[in-house]
């Protein structure tokens, strides 16, 4: 993995939000500009869409990433692909070696599967981003540039940043204690003006991130 250090100081940041865990995110991203992620405690779990801002149809894919990109994993020069092989994001600083392609969103219907039927009712990252959808929903899409909100159908396959989630060579995949620590981060710089979705991972049941999960900051430069 290719460890770069960026040379922007938050400072002189458009934004810089934190977000609690367990909380969603959202917000556009306009080309040209520069979004960072910071683990801000170490080990934390970030779920995150990328939608092009003129067409929500047309969304992060997983799969063109990889297939483009030739490697499971998310590093400096990684481009984040849509669904129509467009660049979302490409990857322009990353002091964290592990970022997750395959691992998903947990879920209610997950967590019982992955730790019993008595972690159903306990909060997930898919409720965090129907949270923000319905939130979203309400806001004034002029004011944020869109066409129409996002929908429950708009929510797919996301990246993990900061989750370390080792492929066998079985082809199995296992959820390991992460490699990232405080103050960690990732940064992007659009490609074309794009709306990010995070859900900041609520996750309880998982020894990866020590089942304490906590905040992280976004940062966004002009």
């Amino acid at each position: 993995m290719a460890l770069t250090e960026s040379s922007l100081d938050p400072k002189n940041a458009a934004l810089d939000v934190t977000v609690l865990a367990g909380d969603p995110w959202i917000g556009r991203v306009q080309r040209g500009q520069t979004v960072r992620i910071v683990d801000l405690e170490g080990n934390q779990a970030v779920d995150t869409l990328f939608y092009s801002a003129e067409d929500l149809s047309d969304r992060y894919s997983a799969s063109d990433t990889i297939r483009m990109q030739g490697a499971l994993y998310l590093t400096t020069g990684s481009v984040l692909r849509s669904t129509s092989g467009a660049a979302l994001l490409t990857i322009t600083a990353v002091t964290c070696g592990r970022h997750d392609t395959l691992g998903g969103a947990c879920s209610a219907e997950s967590n019982t599967v992955r730790y019993g039927h008595h972690t159903k009712h306990m909060h997930a990252c898919r409720d965090s981003f129907l949270i923000a959808i319905e939130n979203h929903a309400n806001d004034d899409l002029a004011r944020i540039g869109l066409h129409r909100p996002l929908e429950k159908r708009d929510l797919t396959c996301n990246i993990n940043f900061f989750m370390n989630v080792p492929v066998t060579p079985e082809g199995k995949l296992t959820f390991e204690d992460g490699v990232s620590a405080g103050g960690k981060y990732v940064e992007m710089r659009a490609e074309m003006d794009v709306l990010c979705l995070i859900s900041n991972c609520p996750q309880l049941n998982n020894p990866c991130n020590a089942y304490n999960p906590t905040p992280i900051r976004v940062l966004i430069w002009d």
